[in-house]
């Protein structure tokens, strides 16, 4: 049975489109099959891993509110093992569509129920706000990776978040877990990233990650290139620290 998880965290910009989309292609390089679902309307997973937004005539918003065949909105990237269900920028009115439809929090947990045998890991980018989709993945999710940067400000929000995984344990999903804290754009020099890291390491202790995704060029230019970091350069420290929280997650997780 394939593992669910969501990379959720309502401040924008920490990197969890990043992390999604390098994380993903790191689990299918070391030959995991990966579902990465795009649940965020602006769409960057999806464009990030080369799919052509023009061309997607079935995507997850499809699924939500037409209740079209999940498989039809699956595609293929040019990673071996690693697929996706894209976004659509309709999804910004789906959480208004869904309102009064039965069961509205567990709409994508139903969608992605007959896909666990078919992956080893499901990811799920959720967007950056804690409205209806997010809690609709967060539901769907048997654990959530929540990126923050190394920056000011880093841990403001977290709480809210927190409080929300809280209520959704208590109310919607009691199994869901928290996979880990994940610092993102390290920068080793800077006083405050390393403050900003051991602030975190005290709050959460061993549910952070080992492994710190580093401030990077070629990990800023690749989606632009619609290549994940591995394919754009194998060689980076982009590439590298995802390949490091892949193997750290199939280790944690067995699998």
């Amino acid at each position: 049975m394939g593992k669910i998880i969501a990379l959720a965290n309502q401040k924008g910009g920490v990197g969890k489109t990043t992390t999604t989309i390098n994380l993903a292609a790191s689990l299918a390089t070391l030959e995991k099959t990966v579902l990465v679902v795009d649940a965020d309307p602006q769409a960057n997973a999806s464009s990030g891993l080369g799919v052509n937004l023009q061309e997607v005539d079935c995507s997850l918003y499809e699924c939500l509110i037409d209740h079209a065949d999940v498989r039809d909105a699956i595609y293929t990237t040019d990673i071996d093992g690693l697929d996706i269900i894209p976004s659509h920028i309709d999804l910004v009115g789906a959480e208004i569509e869904m309102l009064n439809m039965e069961n509205r929090e567990r709409m994508i947990s139903k969608i992605l129920e007959p896909l666990r045998s078919e992956y080893d890991y499901i990811l799920i980018d959720c967007s950056p706000s804690l409205g209806l989709i997010t809690v609709n993945s967060l539901t769907a999710a048997d654990s959530v990776i929540i990126p923050v940067q190394c920056e000011y400000f880093a841990l403001e929000g977290i709480s809210k978040l927190l409080n929300t995984i809280k209520i959704i344990k208590q109310k919607l999903n009691p199994k869901l877990e928290i996979e880990g804290f994940l610092l993102t754009m390290y920068d080793s020099r800077l006083r405050l990233a390393n403050q900003i890291f051991d602030e975190v390491k005290r709050h959460f202790q061993e549910l952070v990650f080992k492994t710190v995704i580093q401030r990077n060029v070629k990990l800023s230019e690749s989606p632009s290139h619609g290549l994940p970091v591995i394919l754009y350069d194998a060689d980076s420290t982009g590439s590298k620290n995802h390949l490091a929280l892949a193997k750290e997650i199939i280790n944690k997780n067995n699998k």
